[in-house]
């Protein structure tokens, strides 16, 4: 069976909520709490172990692309669905077949610069990324790795 290629991502965190800096400190997280299906299949179906993903920080002023993280573990449930003090209990969720999965997420770098939106949207080389078009909220989305890489320039100055 040939080898799949590295497959590459964004996924948006709220930085008061987990951030660049939590994820440098933990090292590694599941990446908990998404309640968007497509982002859920997404996490389920197509992420792989050492796949290279975009960190967002959505929410924050201004809103910018803060490091790299890569997806580090085979998708599982979410527990935090079956919890039911958590904002993200979900009680029509069956533990025999789970509503919600991961992947643990483990940090990379973080950028020197971050990379704001209205970065990513002004330059010609990122034209067509998800993350820029208006109205794209998904928290989990694909990245050409075109844009991937002319992210990491960006934001390392390298």
């Amino acid at each position: 069976m040939p080898k799949r290629a590295k497959h590459y991502w964004l996924v948006k965190s709220e930085p008061n909520a987990y951030s660049i800096d939590d994820l440098e400190r933990d090292g590694s997280t599941p990446w908990d709490g998404v309640r968007n299906y497509q982002a859920r299949n997404t996490m389920r179906d197509d992420m792989k172990v050492g796949d290279l993903v975009l960190f967002y920080h959505s929410g924050a002023k201004p809103p910018a692309a803060v490091g790299v993280a890569k997806v580090a573990s085979k998708p599982y449930p979410d527990a935090l669905q079956f919890v039911k003090k958590s904002k993200y209990y979900d009680e029509k969720s069956d533990p025999a077949d789970p509503t919600w999965i991961l992947v643990d997420m483990a940090f990379v770098s973080k950028f020197a610069n971050p990379v704001s939106l209205a970065d990513l949207k002004a330059n010609p080389k990122l034209e067509g990324m998800l993350v820029t078009k208006r109205g794209m909220r998904i928290s989990v989305m694909p990245v050409e790795k075109k844009h991937f890489d002319t992210v990491v320039k960006m934001g390392t100055g390298v």
